[in-house]
């Protein structure tokens, strides 16, 4: 079956209180314990925002370089993500759907390409 990407971007969440987004946590885990009970989850969790390492590794130069901090021109990053695996778009757009409900913001959904199966 394809896996989907479900994701957000962190400048998509907004200013809230910390009683609006505490409420919102259930609500997330239970969208999250739903997909896990239709046996369609991968993998979900939420980026550190400011205290959790960020770093870039770059190979470009013919040998990996390590630096430190985000280098992305954009205000926008990567704030969470799930993973799903789903017979079909109709049903990634679906838990989508559920997800952007749960958590109050938009959510994004890319397919990953197949993985080819290599022959040993």
């Amino acid at each position: 079956m394809p896996e989907y990407l479900i994701y957000f971007n962190q400048q998509w969440v907004g200013d809230h209180t910390e009683e609006w987004f505490r409420g919102r946590g259930p609500l997330a885990r239970a969208v999250v314990d739903e997909i896990k009970a239709a046996g369609a989850f991968v993998f979900a969790g939420g980026l550190e925002e400011e205290d959790g390492p960020v770093f870039n590794a770059d190979a470009t130069s013919g040998a990996v370089v390590f630096t430190d901090g985000p280098y992305v021109e954009s205000k926008e990053f990567l704030g969470g993500l799930t993973i799903v695996d789903v017979p079909d778009e109709a049903t990634a757009r679906m838990w989508a759907g559920k997800i952007a409900e749960a958590c109050g913001w938009p959510q994004e959904v890319r397919r990953f390409k197949p993985r080819r199966v290599l022959q040993g």
